[in-house]
């Protein structure tokens, strides 16, 4: 299947196109978490609350994304006894250091996003002027050193780190990571979320590398596209196509095996890929039950084929064998 053809236009129309998935993502998570699929006393601080309905299908699918990926997390910090650090690449609008922040006990976490703008701007007023105490208090508290660095583009805390980056360019991407005291030998998990489809196979694959080269010991997740060479796949094409939006690198989402051979092919020693539809079945029978009392439900073929359409791949690099991440499962 051959990507799809990248139409004139400038590179700011492109970026500000995916920037708008983003900000579509967080309503429809903002939505589910006010019906109740699952909670986040954070969000509401980054995304309003959406004024239309989303479809009961959309929100079993963020339920599932975000139950996924919390547990292989949660999993690779439990094999880490948290002595670890979080790299969340292109995090947009992301709350997981607050969570994790109230769960448990972490090292560091770095989220990068390529054009912060005015979501950073909200984070970092919010933080300099203590205007929000549920995001500002608990970045004070685990911040043990004179002062916060704050500007326009970034954030550097001793526990928490925000950063302004250009994932195609790993040069000032590890630059970056180093000056907020990124350690390379610590225990480094990297999440992307629907991110690695935006950049082209090139840079996807340099990014891979980069990771799998610079950390000894290290877990990627990913949730992104899959099975998109049938039809239901081309019409996601399209209808970001439309948007302006290309997936630039969907050649990695024609099946879980191209989504495995990626990290295999990029210096990493271990792949799992797995559909939506098994994240879901995996999840808690009594919890899933819950949710799916909240909305009533009657387009279930197309829940079943939207979650047919997204995965969790997991990579892990672990070449001593000492934490065990080859056994990271759902």
């Amino acid at each position: 299947m051959a990507g799809p053809s990248r139409p004139p236009q400038t590179a700011d129309v492109f970026d500000e196109a995916v920037r708008g998935t983003c900000d579509d993502a967080s309503l429809c998570k903002r939505y589910a978490i006010s019906v109740g699929y699952w909670k986040d006393p954070y969000i509401e601080y980054f995304v309003r609350q959406p004024k239309e309905r989303k479809a009961p299908e959309i929100s079993r699918g963020y339920y599932a994304r975000v139950q996924g990926v919390s547990n292989l997390l949660a999993a690779f910090l439990k094999k880490t006894e948290c002595n670890c650090q979080i790299i969340n690449l292109g995090a947009g609008m992301d709350t997981l250091f607050w969570k994790l922040k109230k769960e448990a006990s972490v090292l560091g976490e770095w989220r990068l996003k390529r054009n912060s703008g005015v979501r950073w701007k909200l984070c970092s007023d919010t933080i300099r002027d203590g205007a929000k105490p549920p995001l500002s208090k608990p970045i004070m508290e685990s911040h043990s050193g004179e002062s916060l660095l704050i500007d326009a583009h970034s954030l550097d805390s001793s526990r928490y780190a925000i950063i302004g980056a250009d994932l195609r360019e790993l040069p000032k991407l590890e630059e970056q990571l180093r000056r907020c005291n990124l350690d390379p030998q610590l225990p480094t998990v990297l999440v992307a979320e629907c991110v690695l489809i935006y950049m082209t196979q090139e840079h996807s694959a340099g990014l891979l590398r980069w990771a799998a080269g610079i950390f000894p010991v290290a877990m990627f997740i990913n949730y992104e596209q899959v099975n998109m060479a049938d039809r239901f796949g081309q019409i996601m094409v399209e209808n970001l196509q439309s948007r302006h939006c290309n997936l630039i690198g969907v050649e990695h989402c024609r099946s879980l095996e191209t989504q495995k051979d990626r990290f295999l092919q990029n210096g990493w020693e271990t792949a799992t890929a797995v559909d939506m539809v098994t994240v879901y079945a995996s999840l808690p029978p009594a919890d899933v039950k819950r949710i799916e009392a909240l909305e009533f439900l009657d387009e279930k073929e197309l829940l079943e084929q939207l979650m047919q359409h997204y995965c969790l791949c997991w990579a892990t690099k672990d070449s001593a064998g000492d934490l065990g991440l080859a056994e990271i499962t759902l």
